[in-house]
């Protein structure tokens, strides 16, 4: 919830103080630094036009089993190609498991990736990390999350904050890591916006919009005009970095609560039944309607968590024994849900002539060993696996890489979460090579040198 009242107090070299107005929960400081931003644009790491272009990173938190979803291998054996059947699709050159039958009929808009992997350890929030941020965290330094760099870079549209997360930012994950959601070394300036709601529930609402229960509108303008009073006699504080720093706060706060667009595009009532209906009446259903809704209203770039955690819920993390889920469990409830949600927002954007405007990406952590274990699942395998791609100048049903007869390593076209994330700021209209303030203000490029992006999928 945001407060505008706080206990801490800010002090001027005259020992004037003033109160500070903000104290932030789930949204962080999610405010433009239009110095970063013109910065940016000198350097020519913002290409002209790139303005036009937003982006949804679908996190497949979990990691789906490639050889029972995008990857199958009819020909190999049981143990091997699971109990799925491969079905035809829109793509002539594509087939899909079977239990994703609304994939296949958008599958001319959709590029595959079947020859992603990594060398890191097959622990989830290593891989969150990897292939949200484009590296793995080490020497204590966490690298901003591709829709914070977005933030830094490009700043906001309009009142509301540039980078998002729906539902909210990933749980556990076993490994007690950073998990990659955060804007990092960039500072809190460029955390996201976090919803931390269930946009399915009765009467949901965003908590971080609404004025707190014991400030009236009225107080909230009187604190604003103190606010500018202050402002006014303080010539000498409002020169500092820190008094920057709350004013952007503060604006950010103050532009959210009081915007009829933020509230609009925060409200799903405002959408027709059917809608909501072809998306879902779930969780993520319900994420990914309010995530077009939020490029619609001017948001940049939007993470969707298919799930919060890896313990506690069904989801992507078919081990077969439980707690975890088996994989009858990710035919009969996780693909499902998935399959309507997905399809219903690659056509929904298409059918509002969004879609080329927006880069929807679905990603994971890692894939599954190509053998299925004892109980019935299949385990943690990051030599190989698959994302795709649809939207924002991707050329759709196109297959990019090839995996090897048993889906275990890449036989073409390796592809690594640096090549991935490289694509997203490509799509996005970045240059790969353009460089952010590092820790200890040492330039830190978008990507480690080497990678590129997959620019043939355009």
């Amino acid at each position: 919830m945001l407060k505008f009242e706080g206990q801490g107090q800010v002090h001027t070299c005259q020992g004037v103080n003033r109160r500070d107005f903000l104290q932030v929960g789930s949204l962080g400081a999610a405010g433009l630094s239009l110095a970063s931003h013109a910065a940016a644009k000198e350097a020519g790491a913002v290409s002209p036009d790139n303005d036009r272009r937003s982006a949804i990173m679908i996190f497949n938190l979990g990691a789906p089993s490639h050889l029972d979803t995008w990857d199958q291998k009819p020909d190999a054996p049981a143990e091997i190609r699971g109990p799925f059947k491969s079905i035809a699709t829109k793509a002539p050159e594509i087939q899909l498991s079977e239990i994703f039958p609304k994939h296949a009929e958008i599958a001319d808009k959709i590029t595959f990736v079947r020859s992603c992997y990594h060398t890191a350890a097959a622990v989830h929030d290593v891989g969150w990390q990897m292939m949200q941020t484009g590296r793995l965290f080490s020497g204590g330094i966490q690298t901003p999350h591709v829709g914070a760099a977005v933030s830094y870079l490009s700043g906001r549209r309009s009142d509301l904050p540039p980078f998002v997360v729906l539902p909210q930012t990933m749980g556990r994950g076993g490994g007690n890591l950073p998990n990659g959601q955060a804007a990092g070394f960039l500072g809190k300036a460029h955390d996201p916006f976090v919803l931390n709601a269930n946009p399915a529930e009765a009467n949901f609402k965003v908590p971080d919009l609404l004025p707190p229960s014991d400030l009236g509108t009225v107080r909230v303008d009187r604190r604003r005009r103190l606010r500018d009073l202050v402002d006014e006699t303080v010539q000498s504080f409002e020169a500092s970095e820190n008094a920057k720093q709350l004013d952007a706060n503060f604006d950010t706060a103050y532009r959210l609560m009081t915007s009829t667009q933020a509230r609009e595009a925060f409200d799903l009532s405002r959408e027709p039944d059917h809608v909501r209906d072809r998306y879902g009446r779930n969780r993520f259903g319900q994420c990914l309607l309010l995530a077009r809704r939020l490029i619609e209203a001017g948001v940049r770039f939007v993470t969707v968590n298919t799930f919060l955690t890896v313990f506690d819920e069904i989801t992507w993390d078919i081990h077969g024994s439980k707690p975890f889920t088996s994989i009858e469990g990710m035919k009969n409830i996780v693909a499902p849900m998935y399959d309507q949600a997905y399809s219903a927002l690659i056509t929904d954007l298409a059918e509002r002539g969004m879609l080329n405007d927006t880069l929807v990406c679905n990603f994971c952590e890692f894939g599954r060993t190509p053998r299925i274990n004892p109980a019935g699942g299949r385990d943690h395998w990051p030599q190989c696996y698959t994302t795709y791609f649809a939207g924002g100048g991707v050329q759709g049903g196109q297959v990019i890489g090839r995996s090897d007869p048993i889906g275990g390593v890449p036989a073409e076209r390796p592809v690594d979460p640096g090549d991935l994330v490289a694509t997203i700021y490509h799509s996005l209209g970045y240059k790969v090579d353009s460089h952010l303030p590092g820790p200890a203000k040492r330039p830190f490029g978008l990507v480690d040198f080497g990678k590129a992006p997959i620019t043939e999928m355009f």
